[in-house]
């Protein structure tokens, strides 16, 4: 009777640790998107949905092994803090992070959970990783555009506009610091043009037209709308300046050109966010296989 009774408790016992095992690898995963736009933003509704068509080629289908939420906070401090506060709360298997105002509040803020950051510029000139080749600790992603690229922005306005003598940068420091570095990165590495390119910094909404008019009074003139999430939220209001004041635009982003910029020249945002599903894919099914792991050695 021992010896029977021992035998039980020993197949009760394997087929707790088996059914805990099950649990684990079936349990519905939670992924949560933070993002730098406005939800009734084409671009932003765009992104989600690549990502989401990403992850189901993946195998991750929603209601079944994944939850997908999305938030959209465009570049409000006080709104990106609270959605970070939000997250810890929630504790999702992982963070999708698009912008730097985004990084920048969850990276101090959370270090547990896995983090993949989309579409952010210099990510270790802001600090968020250490290296492109080894970020380390709990943050990985996709950067977006290198300081090359404004040079490229230069030779194709060039291309269009044969008069072109003088380019704009806009940016706003406060959500895209890193152009300042771009431009001096590239006029450091600058050859010998006719062109002249400065910094046209605008830090609200107010200050676009005024900025855009300016440009506008220089005979030959061009404007550079940098990949700025403040700038692709208020792109109405520089297309609408820019209407008036007859100046060209090129951006990064395909959206100007599609709501009336001159072109744009920069990588697929959409693209970026669905290739990003593979390394939530990978984060996934890592931490699944660990659980598996730690399981049967108990």
């Amino acid at each position: 009777m021992q010896r029977r009774h021992f035998v039980a408790l020993i197949a009760t016992a394997g087929i707790s640790w088996l059914c805990t095992a099950v649990a684990q690898e079936s349990r519905v995963r939670r992924v949560s998107m933070l993002l730098a736009l406005d939800e009734s933003d084409p671009m932003g509704r765009s992104r989600v949905r690549a990502f989401r068509l990403g992850m189901r080629d993946l195998g991750w289908i929603e209601g079944r092994n994944v939850q997908i939420d999305s938030q959209f906070v465009g570049t409000n401090s006080e709104l990106i803090n609270k959605h970070v506060m939000e997250l810890i709360k929630l504790a999702p298997d992982v963070i999708v992070a698009n912008s730097s105002p985004v990084m920048a509040a969850l990276r101090p803020a959370i270090s547990t959970i896995p983090i993949v950051f989309v579409v952010v510029n210099d990510p270790v000139g802001q600090g968020f990783i250490s290296n492109l080749a080894r970020p380390g600790g709990n943050i990985t992603g996709f950067s977006f555009i290198e300081p090359e690229i404004v040079g490229k922005w230069i030779n194709l306005l060039g291309d269009v506009k044969p008069d072109l003598s003088r380019v704009a940068l806009m940016f706003n420091p406060n959500t895209a610091a890193y152009f300042g570095a771009y431009l001096r990165s590239f006029k450091a590495s600058q050859q010998e043009t006719s062109v002249e390119i400065e910094a046209v910094p605008v830090q609200s909404v107010g200050e676009i037209e005024p900025a855009v008019a300016k440009v506008g009074r220089e005979p030959g003139s061009a404007l550079i709308a940098a990949a700025d999430p403040f700038l692709v939220a208020a792109r109405g209001t520089i297309q609408k300046a820019a209407d008036v004041h007859r100046v060209p635009i090129i951006s990064a982003h395909r959206q100007f050109a599609v709501e009336g910029s001159l072109m744009s020249y920069g990588p697929d945002s959409d693209d970026i966010f669905r290739r990003s599903s593979s390394y939530v894919d990978g984060i996934l099914r890592a931490a699944g296989q660990f659980t598996s792991a730690v399981t049967d050695q108990v």
